[in-house]
């Protein structure tokens, strides 16, 4: 066995379920070794952007929401899907797609009602490496205005708070700012 090679060659792959929204995949892979392993679940879900955002005094534009997944409302920066010009919710990045910073002013102004003339990108990153193909885009925003009211979508139920950056350092300490990925974005951030 060549000790270089460390690609899994995809043997099969069945779509148990794949609707517009989520395609979650049994597959087989060959492993390097030869043998064969499966089942092994892998999922396909759209990128999306994280923002960082923060007002013209300096305090931080959150979200507070309710996640299913963990079956508590959470507090985290803006974030949103980045839109398929298939109208799917998965795929790969080879279908064309919004411009993720596009999607990133669109996702602030829509939870937030909030626009910033002063972007950064951070950070584009695997959500899952091991089991998904999406991608995390991060960005910061500074200085941002309010000019409207939210305009959420039919599936969004969530309140903006703003706070101040030791406020966040203390809701990651306890716990209540549980999306790793916004972590890591925090994290980011504050390297400048």
């Amino acid at each position: 066995m060549d000790s270089n090679k460390l690609e899994w060659e995809e043997v099969s792959t069945e779509h148990i379920v794949q609707d517009e929204w989520i395609d979650i995949r049994r597959q087989a892979f060959r492993f390097p070794d030869g043998k064969i392993f499966e089942p092994y679940y892998t999922f396909s879900r759209r990128s999306y952007v994280v923002i960082v955002a923060s007002d013209e005094e300096g305090n931080y534009l959150l979200v507070k929401q309710f996640r299913q997944g963990i079956r508590k409302v959470t507090i985290e920066f803006p974030a949103g899907g980045i839109e398929r010009t298939d109208g799917k919710q998965y795929g790969s990045e080879d279908v064309s797609t919004e411009d993720a910073l596009e999607a990133a002013k669109r996702e602030l102004r829509e939870e937030t009602g909030y626009e910033s003339n002063e972007w950064k990108h951070l950070i584009t990153v695997p959500s899952n490496a091991t089991i998904a193909d999406n991608y995390a885009h991060i960005y910061v925003a500074r200085n941002c205005k309010k000019v409207s009211d939210q305009d959420l979508d039919e599936m969004e139920f969530l309140n903006v708070e703003k706070r101040t950056a030791k406020e966040i350092e203390e809701l990651i300490d306890r716990g209540e700012f549980p999306q790793a990925i916004h972590i890591m974005a925090w994290l980011m951030s504050l390297r400048g």
